[in-house]
């Protein structure tokens, strides 16, 4: 006969274990499941709210629809939405002699580094890019005609597998989001491999998107429909939003033998002391993010205060958190003064938006600050986002993925959805 007390002490200590493993000794290869082509949702379904919703609590796992997340929610949550929206970052020029080459706009350089400021720039501008077919453009600027205008391009140097790119356009009153609007491709996931659809320019956007700059979808958030948000407010569930914009590094793969050696992307996060009171006054209720990006930015949050606590006077362009600031802190504060340092700073600066930047890495052996729950897709074999989904729930992860695909749940970003209640 099995000893009860026995397995349930061991499986304690093994989730203990688990839970306190220094992230930077990870090896990505112990994150890892087969995942076979056919499982990834290539399309989005007809009606954004009917996907799967797998719900996950003390350990037991259940199947539902999307719709049913109202019901399944505990009772006081506060739902916090990352806004950001998705730009059509994708140029494709024509050499004269017919040649296309693609540049792919990852993030800007000058006169602003900052996203919101930079989609508002006129006339010209400078951004880190990707260029396809580089070796088709030998020299001089590249021209691409669009409905009453023209935009240049011509490369400024090479760093490190990217190109800083200056864009110039006519008429020069238009800013740089309405030159992507006129004449740039949305930048599809790469695993979806295909060609973009009409039904793309929606259905790759919440119906909630408002700060344009990403240049992927914070895709938890397209299951949400207007009768679902309806449907929240009605059972009581308060939402916030705050914005993180997507980089092209969340599809970027985990390449080194254990975490110490990957460098996680650098992404724009902004905040307004409206959602920061909002956070303070909802501490000791459950707080569920909708998606990764919103935890990173929720937890990144926490980790600004503690900054902010420890040198009050750093400069804007010093607001930063890098991927391992939470593991090297000795003694973190508690999670509202963490809150209050980021309220007394935007005083003392007369701003309501914290505008910082993150490099936060979430992974087995962290300690949530902020969140106790997570509202997210199915993620990639050996990605720091099933790194994030294991620090939420320890070992159970590759339960849950084995019943999402033993039940035939979609993966990736067009997939079906879970809630994470730890």
């Amino acid at each position: 006969m099995r000893n009860l007390f026995t397995d349930s002490y061991l499986y304690i200590l093994t989730y203990l274990n688990f839970m306190h493993t220094n992230p930077k000794n990870l090896a990505i290869k112990d994150f890892v499941y087969e995942l076979p082509d056919e499982r990834i949702a290539k399309f989005p379904l007809p009606e954004r709210d009917q996907s799967k919703l797998l719900y996950y609590q003390h350990h037991t796992i259940s199947d539902h629809t999307f719709t049913e997340l109202p019901e399944l929610l505990p009772t006081g949550s506060l739902l916090v939405f990352n806004n950001t929206k998705v730009v059509q970052a994708r140029l494709i020029f024509h050499k004269p002699t017919g040649g296309a080459v693609e540049i792919f706009c990852l993030e800007p350089v000058a006169p602003h580094r900052e996203v919101q400021l930079a989609m508002q720039q006129t006339g010209s501008c400078t951004w880190k890019c990707l260029v396809g077919n580089n070796k088709r453009w030998k020299e001089g600027p590249l021209s691409l005609h669009f409905e009453g205008g023209t935009v240049t391009a011509e490369r400024e140097t090479q760093q490190d597998g990217h190109f800083l790119i200056r864009f110039a356009w006519t008429p020069a009153q238009l800013t740089f989001a309405e030159v992507l609007e006129r004449c740039g491709r949305l930048p599809l996931p790469p695993y979806l491999n295909r060609e973009l659809t009409p039904e793309d320019r929606t259905r790759y956007q919440t119906i909630y998107a408002r700060n344009e700059g990403a240049v992927a979808a914070p895709t938890a958030g397209l299951h949400f429909t207007d009768n679902v948000m309806a449907d929240l407010q009605a059972k009581g569930i308060d939402s916030t939003y705050l914005t993180l914009h997507v980089g092209a590094g969340t599809f970027k793969p985990v390449k080194a033998d254990t975490m110490e050696a990957h460098e996680m992307h650098a992404e724009q996060l902004m905040v307004s002391r409206h959602v920061v009171d909002q956070l303070l006054s909802h501490l000791g209720r459950p707080l569920i993010p909708v998606g990764t990006t919103s935890m990173r930015s929720l937890e990144s949050l926490y980790w600004l205060g503690t900054l902010l606590l420890q040198q009050p006077e750093l400069k804007p362009e010093e607001l930063h958190v890098t991927q391992w600031l939470p593991y090297e802190t000795s003694t973190p504060p508690a999670t509202k003064d963490a809150l209050h340092a980021l309220l007394d700073y935007m005083a003392r600066h007369q701003t309501e938006h914290l505008h910082a930047s993150t490099q936060i890495i979430i992974a087995p052996g962290y300690s949530f600050k902020v969140c106790n729950g997570l509202v997210t897709n199915f993620h990639q074999p050996e990605s720091t986002l099933l790194l994030l989904v294991a620090a939420l729930i320890g070992e159970d992860w590759k339960q849950v993925y084995r019943h999402a695909l033993d039940n035939g749940y979609r993966f990736l970003s067009y997939g079906d959805s879970s809630l994470l209640l730890p």
